[in-house]
């Protein structure tokens, strides 16, 4: 039956419909596998509404499986895109979407379709009132009156780092989010999400304005903006099209049009209330988001402190450690395993370990070198230096990073022996997020073989540099001045792991004319 009509699927004859099985090139019949039972039609049909016109829908209940026609292939194309970066759920079980080889189903004669039909009238119904997508823009004549499918946000209070990964996780609870650009603006971190559908952008907005992400601190204020669409050139961590895989990363910077950047200056101002809404959900945060949420939607139920009630799937609670089911983390010291004796300092750990927060004390336990407990300045920051060094490579030895079972990292009693094993950075001037709000909340990249370098004086040329990383034992690849700011350069080593020793080595050095110079991982390459 390839490249057939699909005629006929019931009880008696589903031995003629075997899924489909490899690859198909475009359709715009989808073939949706192990759907849970007792999904209702209503439910596999919510799957592709947000992307167009749904004009058929077969289910085969003994299977597990559905096949579901889109009015175009072009709308197909734009949900298997979509759901390709972002795995559906039907009742918080994984599902799989591909093209089937069949191109139209024809149902009208076959028996218990009248549900079917039913339900696919219905929800075209108050769809079609609400949308009319083409590809993934959003027609302006088809919206909600006064309401865009795109959202204005700003997050007041930027004490954790929040990213675009965070703010999918949280918003694609009330709809489908087609794309989202963030940026700084007036020292604000700001965004702009695009949903599939004025109505769901108009439940998020209801229910997210005012809240925080995180206990007491990340307060998202929301409104609705003028745009229609947006325009994203760029699929990396400062803007995402969820409906393009063929989009390029770009250099990393914030990728708004022109048009879009004159538009949103010309927005209203904020109408939320500064006051934070007070939270009923106990006392502790939650921690950020590491990495794409690609990992089973499994709710949460009852995440202590901000935006905990909505059961938000694992991977937005705690980065892999929730992603394992061991809950978000609630302790602050890490034990750092497999270290390379010979090597390991309390300075070394301090600085790499305070590329993802602020590292109060380090001890190497005295009779076993190869291990270390890291205290972070709080819980957040923990999770999110655990979740980007465990399993790297440092000095010849494959870092293990968990959390520790220990409160607190003690100090050595006056007097007790400790070859300078234990160290007290709470004070240290070389933290790099003392202050509420800084920019660096936002430069944190798991490790690269590309580092930014910043705070390089006039005098110091690409030769000097390129010297002072070789002299330290790296190779140079490539390097290149920032070309707005000659302060700022990115130099690409010959692997992640002399990367992640220049960085060690580097970070502070002095390069005279009082300047100190300042290494962090990148996310771009050269």
């Amino acid at each position: 039956m390839s490249n057939s009509t699909l005629a006929t699927a019931n009880g008696n004859n589903t031995k003629k419909f075997k899924g489909d099985g490899s690859p198909n090139s475009p359709s715009r019949v989808l073939h949706i596998r192990k759907i849970p039972n007792e999904v209702s039609e209503a439910e596999v049909l919510s799957l592709g509404i947000p992307f167009g016109k749904v004009t058929n829908l077969l289910m085969l209940k003994g299977k597990n499986q559905a096949f579901l026609e889109m009015a175009s292939e072009e709308a197909a194309v734009t949900m298997v895109n979509y759901y390709t970066t972002v795995t559906p759920h039907l009742r918080n079980q994984p599902i799989y979407i591909q093209y089937s080889n069949h191109r139209e189903l024809k149902t009208d004669n076959l028996p218990n379709q009248a549900r079917t039909q039913a339900a696919l009238q219905a929800l075209n119904a108050v769809h079609t009132s609400n949308m009319s997508m083409t590809g993934s823009t959003v027609n302006e004549g088809a919206l909600l009156a006064g309401q865009s499918s795109v959202l204005r946000i700003i997050v007041e209070n930027l004490f954790y780092p929040v990213t675009l990964e965070v703010l999918h996780q949280i918003f694609t609870k009330y709809g489908t989010v087609l794309k989202i650009i963030t940026f700084t603006k007036n020292n604000q971190f700001q965004a702009l999400l695009q949903y599939a559908d004025p109505m769901h952008a108009h439940h998020a907005k209801l229910a997210l304005d005012g809240q925080n992400i995180y206990n007491a601190c990340c307060t998202l204020r929301i409104e609705f903006s003028k745009l229609t669409s947006l325009n994203v050139k760029y699929n990396n961590d400062k803007s995402r099209d969820f409906t393009r895989l063929d989009l390029p990363s770009g250099d990393g910077q914030p990728t708004i049009d022109p048009p879009v950047a004159a538009a949103f200056g010309k927005e209203t101002s904020l109408l939320g209330a500064p006051g934070i809404i007070s939270n009923p959900y106990g006392a502790g945060g939650f921690g950020p988001a590491v990495g794409f949420p690609q990992a089973a939607g499994l709710s949460v139920q009852g995440i202590p402190g901000g935006l905990g009630h909505l059961g938000l799937p694992q991977a937005a609670v705690g980065g892999r450690l929730a992603m394992h089911g061991m809950g978000p983390a609630v302790n602050s010291v890490l034990l750092v395993s497999n270290l390379n004796p010979e090597k390991v300092s309390p300075h070394w750990l301090f600085i790499l370990f305070g590329v993802y927060g602020d590292v109060h004390r380090v001890k190497i336990l005295f009779n076993k070198k190869e291990n270390a407990l890291i205290q972070m300045a709080d819980a957040n920051q923990a999770q999110l230096a655990m979740s980007h060094l465990n399993g790297q490579k440092v000095y010849g030895r494959v870092l293990r990073v968990t959390l520790s079972k220990h409160q607190m990292v003690q100090l050595p009693r006056e007097g007790q022996e400790d070859q300078g094993l234990t160290k007290d950075y709470s004070n240290s001037p070389l933290h790099r997020f003392k202050k509420p709000g800084s920019k660096n909340f936002q430069n944190i990249f798991p490790p690269s073989s590309t580092l930014h370098l910043s705070n390089i004086p006039p005098s110091i040329t690409e030769e000097d540099l390129k010297n002072l990383f070789e002299s330290a034992g790296s190779s140079v690849k490539a390097f290149k001045f920032f070309l707005k700011d000659r302060k700022m350069a990115l130099i690409q080593l010959d692997s992640l792991e002399e990367a992640i020793q220049a960085l060690i080595d580097l970070h502070n050095h002095d390069l005279g004319e009082n300047h100190h110079l300042r290494v962090s991982f990148s996310k771009s390459t050269i």
